[in-house]
C-alpha cells in the first residue's frame, strides 16, 4: 500500500524527578517489603496534560476555532475564567462546532459523530444546538455503552465474576439507561446479599474482591475456601478508592505515621485500627463459593450477613498480621458506628454516600473523564487535609487546582438528586469544556491547573477500534452472550482474538486484574495502525466497505475525497489536501481511495480526541 502520510503519535508525558523517598521508619513491615509495596507512590510522576496536548495540537490540522465570546454559562465559568482573569492567565478560544461535536461526541458515547450529524449541526444557525447536542447524545444507547463500559473497568469487573460479569454490565447499563441516582447505585453494592451473586447484579462487585482460600473444602468448611477477613479488607479498600477517592491500601498494613508523611498528610494520621473498624462493617459478610460435583463453580458465591464479626487478630494471607484493637464499625470519615438494629453494610451504605466525600470523589472522577485531568489529582487519592485554602499544613500546597469550584460541583449534584447526566450536562455545557485544544502564544505548563486549554487525550483502545469500524464500515464481531456485537464498548469485557486482541491490548486495554491506568503510548502503536489488518483489511474497496460504497456512489472524486475527510476527521479537506487527495485517485481511483483512507486513519487528528 502506498503511504499517503507519516504516521503521528505522541507518546507519553515526560516524567521529572521527584526527591529521593525517604527512608522508611521498621515497624511490623520490613523496610524492604515496605518500598516495594510503596513505591510506585514514591516514584517521579508524570507533568500534567498541557505538554501533551501542546505537541499534539501542533501536528492538528487548524479548524478555525471560533471567537471567544466569554459569558459565563454557569458558576463552572465563574470559578475557572475567573481564576484565570485574577492571575492574568491566557486562554484558549472557543472550539469550531466540528471540534466540538467531535469531542462531545466522543466523550460521552465513545463514537465519532457520522457526516451526515455534522454536517446537519455546523449548518445549524441555533445559538443553543450545542447544549441540545449534548441533550441528544445523552439520550442515546451509545452513552449507556460507553459510560457501563467505564464502570466495568472501575470495578475490574472480570472472570472472577462469572457469569454475573454479564449481569453485572446489564444492572449497569439500566441504571445509566433510566439515569438512577448514584448514591442508590453506591448502596446496592455495598449491601447486596444474594444466594447467587449470578442471579442479584451488585453482589458480583463482592464476589469479584473475594481473597482465595484453600482450594477446597475441608471437612465441609466451605467457608475456608474465601480468606473471609481479607475479603473484608479488599471490599474495604474499593469502596474508599471509588466512592469516596480515599487510598486506604496503606494502613491496612501499619499507621500512617512514619510512612505517609510526605505523600498524604490526612493518611499519615491515620491508624490501622481506623482501617480495621472500616473494614468491620463488613465482619458480619459471609462468602461461600458454589462446591459441585467436586469442584468449586467459578465465579459463583453466596453473600449473606450470619457471621460473627471482624477479627483484629485473625490470619491474613495478603498482609502483615493483624495485631488486635477495637473491633466494632466505625466509618472512616466521622467515627460514626451503625445504628442498633440495623445491618452495618446498609449502614455504611448510608453513612458513606451522604457525606460530601462521597460528592466530591464523584464530580472529581468525571470532570477527569471529560476535562483530561481532575480538581484533585490523582482524582482517587484526596489528602483530606489539603483541602481547605485557610487550613493547609505547612511545607504543602493545597489540593485541589478550585476548591470552591469542588464543592460547588458537589452541592449541585446532590441538589440533582445524585444523577449522573446532571452532572455530565453540567460540565459538558459550560465554556470551559468548549475550549479549543490549540492555544494562540506560548503554552507554560504552569496554565495546566487553570485549565485553560482543553487538554487532548488518546481514543482508548475501544474507542480507536470503534470509530476505525464506523469509518470503513466494516463492522468486528463479537458475542456478548448469544448475542453478535460490532463495537467493543458494547460488550461487558475484553473479547475477541488474533489481530482484534493484539491490536487492542497494544493500545491499551484494560485486563481489570489491576486498576485501570492512564493510557500510555507505545512503538508500537503506529505500526500497527500502519501495518494492522484491523486497519489494512478494513480499507479495502470489497467486501461492501464504506470505501467501495463511496465510490459506487460518487462519480466525482473530489466529493469522494470531501466525504471521506468529514466522516474520518470531522472536517473539510484543505485545499493542499484536496488536491494530493484527488490527484492520488485520478492515477488510481481504487487504490488511491484506499490510501487515502488508510491516511486518515494514521493522521493524529484520528486517534486522539482534542
Amino acid at each position: 500500500m502506498v503511504r499517503y502520510t507519516t504516521a503521528i503519535l505522541c507518546t507519553a508525558a515526560l516524567f521529572a524527578a521527584d526527591k529521593a523517598p525517604p527512608k522508611p521508619r521498621e515497624e511490623d513491615l520490613a523496610p524492604g517489603k515496605f518500598a516495594e509495596i510503596h513505591g510506585g507512590l514514591l516514584t517521579p510522576k508524570p507533568k500534567g496534560p498541557g505538554e501533551l496536548t501542546e505537541q499534539v495540537a501542533r501536528a492538528l490540522t487548524p479548524a478555525d476555532p471560533g471567537k471567544f465570546q466569554f459569558k459565563p454559562k454557569s458558576f463552572i465559568d465563574v470559578r475557572i475564567f475567573g481564576k484565570m482573569q485574577q492571575d492574568r492567565i491566557p486562554h484558549s478560544p472557543l472550539s469550531s462546532d466540528a471540534e466540538f461535536l467531535r469531542r462531545v461526541s466522543l466523550d460521552l458515547t465513545g463514537r465519532i459523530p457520522s457526516s451526515t450529524e455534522l454536517r446537519e449541526f455546523t449548518a445549524d444557525t441555533d445559538p443553543g444546538k450545542r447544549d441540545k447536542a449534548i441533550d441528544r447524545l445523552l439520550d442515546t444507547e451509545a452513552f449507556v455503552e460507553k459510560w457501563a463500559y467505564f464502570f466495568m473497568d472501575t470495578f475490574r469487573a472480570n472472570g472472577k465474576m462469572g457469569r454475573g460479569q454479564n449481569l453485572f454490565h446489564y444492572w449497569m447499563k439500566e441504571n445509566l439507561r433510566v439515569d438512577r441516582p448514584y448514591n442508590e447505585v453506591a448502596q446496592d453494592i455495598i449491601a447486596s446479599s444474594a444466594k447467587s451473586n449470578h442471579v442479584a447484579a451488585a453482589s458480583s462487585v463482592i464476589a469479584r474482591e473475594h481473597v482465595q482460600g484453600k482450594p477446597q473444602p475441608d471437612d465441609g468448611k466451605d467457608l475456608e475456601m474465601v480468606q473471609q477477613l481479607d475479603t473484608h479488607d479488599e471490599l474495604g479498600i474499593l469502596y474508599a478508592k471509588i466512592f469516596l477517592g480515599l487510598n486506604t491500601s496503606c494502613i491496612g498494613c501499619h499507621d500512617g505515621k512514619g510512612h505517609l508523611e510526605k505523600v498524604n498528610v490526612w493518611m499519615s494520621q491515620r491508624k490501622r485500627h481506623e482501617f480495621y473498624r472500616m473494614a468491620s462493617f463488613m465482619g458480619n459478610n459471609r462468602y461461600l463459593m458454589y462446591w459441585e460435583n467436586g469442584k468449586p463453580q467459578s465465579g459463583e458465591f453466596l453473600i449473606d450477613d450470619h457471621a460473627s464479626g471482624y477479627d483484629t487478630k485473625g490470619k491474613s494471607m495478603i498482609r502483615v498480621p493483624r495485631y488486635g484493637g477495637p473491633s466494632d464499625p466505625a466509618f472512616l470519615l466521622t467515627g460514626e458506628k451503625p445504628r442498633p438494629g440495623y445491618e452495618p453494610r446498609a449502614e455504611l451504605g448510608r453513612m458513606l454516600t451522604s457525606h460530601e466525600q462521597f460528592s466530591k470523589a464523584t464530580v472529581n472522577m468525571f470532570w477527569k473523564q471529560l476535562m483530561g485531568q481532575g480538581i484533585v489529582e490523582p482524582f482517587d487519592e484526596f489528602d483530606l487535609a489539603r483541602q481547605d485554602p485557610n487550613n493547609i499544613p505547612k511545607g504543602w500546597e493545597l489540593q485541589p487546582s478550585h476548591p470552591e469550584l469542588l464543592a460547588e460541583l458537589a452541592a449541585d449534584f446532590r441538589k440533582g438528586d445524585y444523577r449522573l447526566k446532571h452532572l455530565i450536562k453540567r460540565i459538558a455545557k459550560s465554556n470551559a469544556y468548549q475550549l479549543s485544544a490549540r492555544f494562540d502564544g506560548e503554552w507554560k505548563d504552569s496554565y495546566s491547573k487553570y485549565f485553560a486549554r482543553k487538554f487532548v487525550r488518546m481514543l482508548s483502545a475501544e474507542e480507536l477500534h470503534d470509530a476505525i469500524t464506523t469509518v470503513t464500515g466494516r463492522p468486528a464481531s463479537f458475542k456478548l452472550g448469544d448475542l453478535q456485537m460490532n463495537m467493543a464498548m458494547q460488550l461487558s469485557g475484553p473479547a475477541g482474538g488474533g489481530d482484534v486482541r493484539y491490536f487492542m491490548q497494544t493500545f491499551g486495554q484494560s485486563n481489570r486484574s489491576n486498576p485501570p491506568k492512564p493510557l500510555q503510548g507505545s512503538p508500537l502503536q503506529p505500526l500497527l495502525l500502519m501495518q494492522s489488518p484491523v486497519v489494512n483489511d478494513r480499507v479495502l474497496a470489497k467486501n461492501d466497505s464504506a470505501v467501495q460504497r463511496l465510490l459506487d456512489s460518487y462519480k466525482d472524486d473530489g466529493k469522494v475525497v470531501e466525504e471521506m475527510f468529514v466522516r474520518t476527521l470531522s472536517r473539510q479537506p484543505s485545499r493542499k489536501e484536496a488536491e494530493v487527495a484527488i490527484g492520488e485517485l485520478a492515477r488510481n481511483r481504487v487504490e488511491g481511495a484506499q490510501n487515502l483512507q488508510w491516511s486518515l486513519i494514521n493522521l493524529t487528528e484520528f486517534f486522539f480526541n482534542y
